[in-house]
């Protein structure tokens, strides 16, 4: 007798988890296409300057993510002491942070009645409620990841490489540039791709910082809020939604692509 074959309970589970993923994002794509506000929604100028905004003000964060992280992450990961990892929890402590909460903080240190709001303010700077709070939200609340999967990959790499590499001749920063960065390259990519869709979903953080002002602070997500609670409701809300989603699938699948066409060491 042929022994039956049945679904093994882990599978199941997995598809149940796999269907509640798939479930709201073809649920929006569903109440999108029935409502055919789609059309309006992308040309419409609001829509259009926030997702200008958004884009902009999150490509500008990672760079920035990238270029402050990358040095401090290797720096820590090549220096495995109870300061180093002390310092590294601090930095990361935005992972774990409810975002508005993250927002209170950015305004205790750069608002109007900040710490640093006085000097800033006699200096002729004001930097809540404009676009560059925008990119210091972000930068505060999506800068971690990147830092957090920089550190994994200098910290996975066998020192030996570096030793080999010091050995022959090449001075501190060639070492870093030729050796250490290749070998993590990994787990750059992939915290470059955390970090940029990290801060293009804020909310929270810029709502409270940098405020919803269209065409200056209003980013995709807080135009999906305002879009919320303008007489379309619902059917407005899903339309910006659709066009942010389609934006971020495009740009997420093009950057993996481009990480396994270059390859680990590409």
């Amino acid at each position: 007798m042929r022994r039956s074959r049945s679904t093994p309970p882990w599978l199941s589970l997995s598809l149940l988890f796999v269907l509640f993923f798939a479930l709201p994002l073809t649920g929006l794509v569903w109440r999108a296409t029935t409502d055919g506000n789609v059309g309006d929604a992308l040309t419409s100028s609001r829509t259009l300057e926030a997702l200008r905004l958004s884009l902009a003000t999150a490509t500008l964060t990672t760079v920035l993510a990238v270029v402050l992280s990358t040095p401090l992450a290797y720096l820590l990961a090549s220096r495995p002491n109870a300061a180093s990892r002390l310092l590294a929890t601090l930095l990361e402590l935005p992972l774990v942070l409810p975002p508005a909460v993250a927002g209170i903080a950015l305004l205790t240190a750069f608002g109007r009645m900040g710490i640093l709001g006085t000097p800033l303010a006699e200096a002729g700077v004001s930097l809540s409620f404009t676009t560059a709070a925008v990119v210091m939200a972000q930068l505060f609340v999506a800068a971690p990841y990147f830092l957090r999967a920089a550190y994994g990959g200098f910290a996975s790499t066998d020192p030996r490489f570096e030793a080999v590499a010091a050995t022959l001749g090449l001075s501190p920063w060639r070492v870093f540039r030729d050796v250490a960065l290749p070998l993590a390259r990994p787990a750059l990519v992939g915290g470059v791709i955390l970090c940029w869709a990290r801060a293009l979903g804020e909310l929270g953080a810029t709502l409270l910082f940098a405020g919803s002002l269209p065409g200056r602070t209003q980013t995709m997500p807080l135009a999906i809020i305002s879009a919320f609670e303008s007489p379309d409701g619902l059917a407005g809300a899903v339309s910006i939604s659709v066009v942010l989603l389609a934006f971020a699938a495009v740009l997420l699948v093009a950057l993996n692509w481009l990480a396994r066409a270059r390859g680990p060491y590409g």
